[in-house]
């Protein structure tokens, strides 16, 4: 790949997730100590991620597959949502955010399979070419992080400036991402039915025994992941962790070390031990959490975020390139809209349901019973590994990557 086009691809993958992680990560503690909010109150709002994920693939299959260019419909959601976002932070009920956190998730969710789709049209080996790209990303959410931890905005109730720094930082991606290296339509004189238009075209890859199984487990492993998303910064803050959000940082540090060396562990694990180990981290990550504080067993604490690292780069960044993998040349964009369909929307939809209720279910006078609120996602973390390793039958390694590990 064409260094300058390297560059812009990661310049373009650190805003993309220093936006999402510069309001995200806080948005429970946001919730509970500017908006009064109760805990079913934040899964509804984690909620909107899924209402954003589960439309991202019509946006994708009718838009980005057929009339414009990928980079270009990316610029005109970032500014789009760089205006929501500002509005966002001048709320002070939860009925006056909720409207606006909707619209913006609607807008933002297409654009994780637009990043994407925009990287894997330039590479001619993405086993190898994405994890460097997509490292920048990590970057983004962990300098996001960090910012907020310097500035203290947790301490002193300052989370509102969480959701200007992001809609500053969308409106810049906005403007850039109409001089990111092109991705143009690829399906733009073909004739085609209602369905491939919707990108709906992309569910043949269920067809495919192995890849079912994949879809399914990516559906369900992101029921439990949606207790962490929503809970662990209330949940870090309530234990009374020092600049949370700063130490949450830490698994995507993990992740980038993580994600470096995935070529190396494609190469030696295939695609079913990769899964299997990334599931098995979210495994110990909850049981960590469960028996952890933040005095004798602060470590605990440390190591279930450290492990994020795994939990992700292991599942979901091997899953995006596995879909790839597998997807047609004309329908790349619809396929990793599927899968982003598949784990932020109907599983994180799943989870946020379940999750808001069980931790309401667990409040005490001085906070929530943590420790029996993790085991939850620890057993269904567990019971879906157990399904996965019994089951899955694919092991193969993309066949460029042990092509083109020599030259590693």
């Amino acid at each position: 790949m064409i260094l300058t086009n390297r560059i812009k691809l990661s310049i373009m993958m650190f805003l993309e997730f220093f936006i999402w992680g510069g309001w995200f990560v806080t948005l429970g503690t946001f919730l509970v100590k500017n908006l009064s909010a109760s805990g079913t109150q934040i899964s509804m709002a984690y909620l909107t991620q899924s209402i954003g994920a589960i439309i991202a693939p019509f946006i994708i299959g009718l838009i980005a597959d057929r009339y414009f260019s990928a980079q270009k419909i990316l610029g005109v959601l970032h500014l789009a949502g760089s205006v929501i976002l500002w509005f966002a932070s001048q709320t002070s009920t939860f009925d006056g955010f909720f409207p606006l956190i909707v619209v913006y998730m609607i807008l933002y969710m297409p654009t994780l399979a637009l990043v994407n789709s925009v990287s894997f049209r330039q590479m001619k080996n993405p086993a190898l070419e994405f994890p460097p790209v997509r490292v920048l990303g990590t970057v983004g959410w962990i300098v996001a992080g960090l910012t907020i931890g310097y500035f203290g905005w947790e301490q002193t109730s300052q989370l509102s400036l969480t959701f200007k720094m992001a809609a500053a930082a969308s409106a810049l991606l906005g403007l850039l991402s109409f001089s990111l290296p092109p991705a143009p339509p690829t399906q733009r004189n073909a004739n085609v039915s209602i369905k491939e238009m919707l990108g709906l075209d992309a569910l043949k890859l269920l067809n495919n025994k192995s890849y079912l199984l994949f879809f399914l487990s990516s559906i369900a492993i992101c029921i439990p992941l949606a207790f962490y998303y929503n809970f662990t910064n209330l949940f870090l803050n309530e234990a009374g962790m020092k600049s949370a959000a700063a130490v949450q940082s830490l698994g995507q540090v993990s992740e980038a070390l993580f994600m470096l060396l995935i070529p190396v562990f494609f190469l030696r694990l295939g695609v079913k031990k990769m899964l299997a180990i990334g599931m098995l981290a979210w495994v110990l990550r909850y049981i960590f959490f469960s028996f952890g504080n933040v005095d004798q067993n602060h470590w605990m604490l440390i190591v279930g975020i450290v492990l994020h690292g795994v939990c992700y780069d292991f599942f979901f960044v091997t899953g995006q390139i596995y879909t790839d993998s597998h997807a047609g040349e004309r329908f790349k964009s619809a396929a990793q809209g599927m899968i982003t369909l598949a784990t932020y929307g109907v599983g994180m939809m799943i989870g946020s349901l379940i999750s808001g209720p069980i931790v309401d279910a667990y409040a005490t006078s001085s906070g929530h019973n943590w420790a029996m609120i993790w085991m939850i996602p620890a057993s269904v973390s567990a019971l879906v590994l157990l399904l996965f390793i019994a089951f899955f039958k694919d092991k193969k390694i993309p066949a460029k990557a042990t092509e083109n590990s020599k030259l590693t």
